[in-house]
């Protein structure tokens, strides 16, 4: 297959024909399978032919030629399309590579993923050589463009440019636009983010909206405006208030919102008959919270509250693949699509016994292939965080008013100090922490404190965070430095300490942010450090995307940016960042 995204060339155009014609041998033929007929909404009996990575023909017959054919008996299985996830965020401590060796597994074998990593760590020119080239990976890789940050960065205007987002989107690896996490400032008359918007329409590409709590008025503005499909979705109302507005609906399930199943019985009750313009989304969940499955489960879900099951599938495979223009190479069991594939023992038990990712055996008889791939994220400017300066105790000065006060995982609020934050170190008997952002360069920081988020936490630090910077949190100030001088050591990573010791710690040398480990060691690196933090105080659901979102400028009502801190709803700085 050339480079060229999922583009067959002339030449093997005629070998697939060369199949049909009895003149060359399939590679695999399927034989009996009881197949996903989705262009009919039914269940039928076929032989499934392969060359290659891509299906030539399904129906009745057996080719004449099979030499060198691998002929696999189906008879009583079911096969549906591999899994597509539409809204994957594939750099969750784990990075696109091990999360396609994960999710393949259970099915997955497609993802249209956030670029906002690639935006901020690597040149443009990189950035869209790794889009183009982790695709020689088993697994299907497209991409979004970013409009923005989603926080307030010292070189916002530079790093989103108008020439770099037309460059994104002139890729044909990037089908949409977003996710629109400032779509108020849309609403507000911001043309520039218009524009963009208008750019990915002239491109033929989608817009995903971020519109969470919006009302049906805010809704019918932004599809106006160029939104086609929104996740964010908390209830079946919202749910169908999106589809009466003629939205795609992206039902999601995921570490911050394990509310899917809810959200579907709503929907029943309110009297959703039909679900083509309802698709599935995990949205780029933690490492542990995959430990069930990935989109799989989903499907469970669905299953287990009575939605069809070609309904369910089709939730998951083939909605998604027409919304994006796509269902001529995926989402289907026919002729000319992707062998991406899932062979099931039973239509209940979406979790697949076998799987085909281009035409290869990633799973077989319940077992994983044992070779895992590799991608070298180096030659892409995506290597270990280079911290080639020094932190001290000078920088440990905390003098502001205002800090930050943790209302749940992800969302803060601003509130009024009155401890001293001159000591060394805090007391356990409140759940106030000193807080840090540090730029990964060494040139700034901010400091304030942080409310709600641990009552014993000693020394916290993490390379993991949505603007690659640093992130110190703690009660004592040596044991931050400790923290800190331990990333610099790892070269990226998150990690804990107590008296100068490292309790648990994550190495992320992959930009900073990534871990070249496979996912289910992941999980259990991930369950240790949760479970260590939990027991000095973290009570929300998702330390790791406390991390990632104290940046984040989407989010109320107060943030910790390259700027300083942010008022999200004012737009203000409350104290800005301090030069080092």
């Amino acid at each position: 297959m050339s480079n060229q995204i999922l583009f067959w060339s002339k030449v093997e155009l005629r070998r697939h024909q060369a199949v049909i014609l009895g003149e060359l041998a399939p590679t695999m033929v399927l034989k009996n399978a009881t197949y996903l007929n989705t262009a009919r909404h039914c269940w039928t009996k076929a032989n499934i032919w392969i060359y290659d990575n891509r299906i030539v023909y399904v129906g009745d017959n057996l080719p004449q030629e099979t030499t060198g054919t691998e002929m696999v008996e189906l008879d009583g299985k079911y096969v549906v399309p591999g899994y597509i996830e539409p809204h994957a965020h594939p750099f969750q401590l784990y990075n696109p590579q091990t999360l396609g060796d994960y999710a393949s597994v259970r099915g997955t074998t497609t993802f249209i993923c956030d670029n906002l990593k690639l935006f901020l760590s690597t040149p443009i020119t990189k950035a869209l050589s790794l889009m183009e080239d982790i695709n020689k990976l088993p697994y299907t890789y497209y991409w979004w463009c970013r409009f923005d940050s989603q926080s307030e960065l010292l070189n916002e205007d530079a790093l989103f440019s108008l020439s770099n987002v037309k460059k994104m989107l002139s890729s044909p690896y990037v089908i949409q636009g977003g996710e629109l996490t400032s779509w108020p400032k849309v609403m507000q008359g911001d043309d520039n983010l218009l524009h963009y918007m208008r750019e990915t329409r002239r491109a033929g590409k989608r817009v995903e909206g971020h519109l969470p709590g919006a009302s049906e008025k805010t809704l019918t503005q932004m599809a106006l405006l160029g939104v086609d499909c929104d996740h964010e979705a908390m209830t079946g109302e919202e749910a169908m208030m999106r589809l009466n507005l003629g939205l795609t609906t992206s039902l999601r399930y995921s570490s911050i919102r394990p509310d899917l199943r809810q959200i579907l019985r709503e929907m029943k009750e309110i009297g959703a008959a039909q679900f083509d313009r309802v698709i599935f989304t995990t949205d780029g969940s933690t490492p542990a919270f995959y430990e069930e499955g990935v989109t799989d489960k989903m499907i469970s879900i669905a299953l287990e509250e009575g939605i069809d099951p070609i309904d369910a599938y089709k939730m998951a495979s083939y909605n998604i693949a027409r919304y994006y223009g796509k269902e001529h190479i995926l989402g289907m069991v026919a002729p000319g699509r992707v062998a991406h594939l899932n062979i099931l023992d039973a239509v209940q038990h979406p979790n697949p016994e076998a799987v085909l990712a281009k035409g290869q055996w990633i799973k077989r008889d319940g077992k994983a292939g044992k070779e895992r791939s590799s991608f070298p994220w180096n030659d892409y400017g995506m290597g270990p965080l280079d911290l080639n300066w020094d932190l001290t105790l000078k920088d440990f000065q905390f003098s502001s008013l205002a800090g930050i006060d943790m209302v749940n995982s992800v969302i803060t609020k601003p509130y009024h100090i009155s401890l001293n934050p001159t000591a060394e170190k805090l007391d356990d008997d409140h759940d106030e922490c000193f807080f840090m952002l540090v730029d990964k360069k060494g040139k700034w920081r901010v400091n304030t404190l942080l409310k709600g988020f641990a009552t014993s936490v000693s020394g916290f630090a993490s390379s993991y965070s949505s603007t690659g910077d640093i992130l110190l949190i703690g009660k004592s100030k040596r044991d931050m430095l400790a923290a800190f001088n331990r990333i610099k050591e790892m070269k990226g990573g998150i990690v804990l300490v107590e008296d100068r010791s490292v309790v648990s710690e994550i190495k992320l040398p992959i930009a900073g942010g990534m871990s070249p480990l496979a996912v289910e060691e992941l999980i259990e690196e991930e369950k240790k450090l949760t479970s260590e933090l939990r027991k000095r105080g973290y009570a929300f659901e998702d330390p790791i995307y406390s991390l990632l979102f104290f940046s984040s400028t989407h989010l109320p009502y107060v943030r910790i940016t390259q700027l300083g801190l942010y008022d999200v709803k004012k737009k203000v700085i409350l104290f800005p960042s301090i030069m080092r």
